[in-house]
C-alpha cells in the first residue's frame, strides 16, 4: 500500500469548504425549525415528535450514500455526485419550508406540509454532508487527519454562526413579527440566504476538488483490484461489516448516544425555554377538545351540525353581552388597540380564544368596538360562545382536518368522529392547554436570540477545538469537553438574563467541538479504505438512533415537569436533562480504547 502524501493547507481547506454552506442549512434547521412549527401552531408537547424525521432520514440515507459512493466511479467523481444531488434538493426545500404557514393552509395541513419539507431538507443535508467526511478519509493520511477534521470543524462552526445569526441580522432590515400562524420575514429570508450560499459552496467544491482515479485510490488504500471492478464484484453486506467492525466503533457509539440525545433536546426546546425563562413571553389558553359527562374528546375542530364550535384550538364566538344586552359579533372586539375576549385575542370571523376560568372581560367605563361600532360599557361585558347554544338532541362532530375552500362556511371535513347525541342534563365543558404565544414579539425576539446563543456556542467550539488539539490524551480532552458542556446545559436553569445565557452556551460549545472532531478522528484511524464510506454511513446510525429515541421520549419527559410561572410547559428542564445526558457520556469516554493501524476493518 502506497502512503498518501501530505497535503497543503489549502488542499485540506478545499476538501471541506463546501461544509460551510451545508452547515448554514443545518444551522437554520436546528435553530429555526421548532420556532417555525410553534409559530404555525404546534403544541410544545409534540415538538420532539417532529424531530424524529431528521435522524430517521439520516439513518436511512447515510449508510446508503456511504455504500453507494464506495462503488461509484464516473467522470463527476466518486463522492461529489451525491454532494450535488443533496445540495440541489436542499436549496429547493429551503425556499419552501419557512412558507408553510403562508400558503393558506389550516394549522394541521401547514404542519403536515412543514413535516414533509423537513423530511426532504434533512435527507438532502445528510446526502450533501456525508461526502465531505468521506473525502477526508479518501485523501488524507493518518498524520494529517486530526488537522483535516479540525479544518472541517472550523468551517462547520463558521457556517453555523452565519446560519444562527442570520435572523437577528436581518431583523435590522425586515419585520420580525407576522400575522398569527405565519413565519416572520427574518426567518424566511434567512433560509433564502442560506440556499444561495449553499449553491455557491457547491460550485466552489466542484471547481477545486478533483477526486482520485480508481487505480490511484486502489494504490493508496491497499486494494488489490481496481475499485470499480471490485464494486461490481462485491456486494456490500452491512451486517457482516458491523460484525467485523473494530471495538472502537461500538465504544465511541455509546458516547455518541448520550451526546446526540442531549443536543436533540436543545434544538427542540431551546427557543421555548429561552422565551419563557428569559424573555417572559406570554402564554395563551387553547381549546383541545370537549368533555361530555366526564369523557374527553380531543381534536382540532368541533361542529354542531354545520355550525363550527371549535376551530384550531379557538372557541367560536356567537356574540357578546354588553350591559345585559345581547349583541352578535362576528368579526372583532376592540378596546383601544387591543383585541380582547376573556384576556385573549378575538380572531376574525368570530373565532376567539377564551380563558377557561370564565368568558367575562372587564370593560366597565370603557369604549369597545364591535364590528366597527363604538359602544360604551357601563357595567360589564361577556362573550357568548356557540358551544353555549348546544341543546338536547344535538349531535357533535369532531374533525381532525376541516377545509373552508370558498370562505363561505361550507366546510369539507376529514377524519371525523361523531359524539353521542346530547341529552337533557348532559354536562359539556371544554378542555384547555397552556402554550406560549408564538405570535408575540417576545417569543419571536427569543427565537432570534436563540440563534445568537447558538452562534456563541459555535464560536466557542471553534476556539475550544484549538485547545482540544493540544491534549496529549484524546480521552481526557473528550471527557472534559462533555463535562464542561453538561455544566453549561444545567446552568441555563439558574439564569434569567438573555446576555448571561451566552456563558452557558459557550460552555456547551466545548462539548460540541469534541462531538464534531473526536468520534470521526478516533474511528477513521481504525478503518481501512475499502469500506470506509460504508462504515462512516453506518457510524452515522450512532448519531441518528439516539435522536430518534430521544424524540420519542421527549413529550413524555416534558410532561413530568410542572408548568412554569407563566403557565407554559417547563421546557427549560429539558436542557437540564441534556446536561445529565452529557455528564453520563463523559464517563463512558473512558471505556474507549483507540487503535491505530491495527485491528482494522
Amino acid at each position: 500500500m502506497t502512503d498518501k502524501p501530505n497535503l497543503s493547507f489549502w488542499k485540506l481547506w478545499n476538501l471541506s469548504f463546501g461544509f460551510f454552506g451545508v452547515q448554514i442549512a443545518y444551522a437554520l434547521q436546528s435553530s429555526q425549525v421548532s420556532r417555525i412549527f410553534s409559530t404555525i401552531g404546534a403544541d410544545p408537547h409534540d415538538l420532539s415528535y417532529f424531530w424524529i424525521l431528521p435522524p430517521l432520514m439520516g439513518l436511512i440515507v447515510q449508510p446508503i450514500v456511504g455504500a453507494a459512493s464506495d462503488r461509484t466511479w464516473n467522470r463527476l467523481g466518486r463522492r461529489l455526485p451525491y454532494l450535488v444531488i443533496g445540495a440541489l434538493v436542499a436549496i429547493v426545500v429551503m425556499c419552501f419550508l419557512p412558507n408553510a404557514g403562508s400558503l393558506g393552509l389550516g394549522v394541521s395541513q401547514a404542519i403536515i406540509f412543514g413535516l414533509v419539507m423537513l423530511m426532504f431538507l434533512d435527507t438532502s443535508i445528510n446526502m450533501a454532508m456525508q461526502p465531505f467526511k468521506m473525502l477526508v478519509g479518501d485523501f488524507v493520511n493518518e498524520r494529517q487527519k486530526g488537522l483535516a477534521y479540525s479544518i472541517q470543524s472550523f468551517l462547520c462552526n463558521a457556517g453555523s454562526v452565519v446560519g444562527y445569526i442570520a435572523p437577528i441580522v436581518l431583523a435590522l432590515f425586515l419585520s420580525n413579527t407576522a400575522p398569527s400562524g405565519e413565519v416572520p420575514a427574518t426567518v424566511t429570508w434567512s433560509f433564502y440566504l442560506g440556499a444561495a450560499i449553499l449553491l455557491l459552496c457547491v460550485l466552489y467544491t466542484f471547481a477545486k476538488v478533483k477526486e482520485m482515479p480508481p487505480h490511484e485510490y486502489a494504490a493508496y488504500h491497499g486494494i488489490k483490484t481496481e475499485p470499480e471492478k471490485e464494486g461490481k464484484k462485491e456486494k456490500v453486506n452491512m451486517i457482516a461489516l458491523l460484525v467485523k467492525a473494530p471495538k472502537v466503533f461500538w465504544t465511541v457509539g455509546i458516547v455518541q448516544f448520550f451526546c446526540w440525545a442531549a443536543f436533540l433536546y436543545m434544538w427542540t426546546y431551546s427557543t421555548d425555554a429561552i422565551a419563557s425563562h428569559a424573555f417572559n413571553a406570554p402564554s395563551v389558553e387553547e381549546v383541545t377538545g370537549v368533555t361530555v359527562n366526564g369523557k374527553s374528546f380531543d381534536d382540532k375542530y368541533l361542529f354542531n351540525g354545520s355550525t363550527l364550535l371549535i376551530s384550531e384550538g379557538r372557541q367560536t364566538l356567537s356574540g357578546i353581552n354588553v350591559d345585559g344586552q345581547s349583541i352578535e359579533a362576528q368579526t372583532v372586539i376592540v378596546e383601544g388597540d387591543t383585541l380582547i375576549a376573556g384576556g385573549a385575542p378575538v380572531y376574525v370571523n368570530g373565532v376567539a380564544k377564551v380563558s377557561p376560568d370564565g368568558e367575562s372581560f372587564a370593560a366597565a367605563g370603557k369604549t369597545i368596538n364591535v364590528d366597527g361600532q363604538a359602544i360604551t360599557v357601563i357595567n360589564s361585558a361577556s362573550t357568548v360562545s356557540a358551544l353555549s347554544q348546544v341543546k338536547a338532541g344535538d349531535r357533535l362532530l369532531l374533525a381532525h382536518i376541516a377545509k373552508d375552500p370558498d370562505g363561505t362556511g361550507n366546510y369539507v371535513l376529514e377524519q371525523t368522529t361523531e359524539l353521542p347525541v346530547i341529552a337533557d342534563g348532559d354536562e359539556i365543558s371544554l378542555n384547555y392547554k397552556t402554550v406560549l404565544n408564538a405570535a408575540s414579539k417576545e417569543y419571536q425576539d427569543a427565537g432570534d436570540w436563540n440563534g445568537v446563543l447558538l452562534a456563541i456556542q459555535a464560536i466557542a467550539a471553534v476556539i475550544w477545538a484549538v485547545v482540544l488539539s493540544q491534549f496529549r490524551s484524546r480521552k481526557l480532552g473528550y471527557s472534559l469537553s462533555l463535562l464542561i458542556g453538561a455544566v453549561g446545559f444545567v446552568s441555563v436553569y439558574f439564569i434569567h438574563s438573555p446576555a448571561v445565557l451566552g456563558v452557558s452556551y459557550a460552555l456547551m460549545g466545548c462539548a460540541w467541538a469534541a462531538i464534531l472532531a473526536m468520534p470521526f478522528t478516533i474511528l477513521t484511524n481504525a478503518l481501512s479504505g475499502n469500506h470506509i464510506g460504508t462504515y462512516l454511513g453506518l457510524f452515522n446510525c450512532t448519531i441518528c438512533i439516539p435522536q430518534i429515541i430521544a424524540a420519542l421520549c421527549g413529550g413524555l419527559i416534558l410532561s413530568i415537569f410542572p408548568a412554569g410561572a407563566n403557565g407554559a410547559p417547563q421546557t427549560v428542564m429539558m436542557l437540564v436533562v441534556s446536561g445529565i445526558l452529557l455528564a453520563v457520556g463523559s464517563v463512558f469516554v473512558w471505556n474507549i480504547r483507540e487503535t491505530f493501524g491495527s485491528n482494522k476493518a
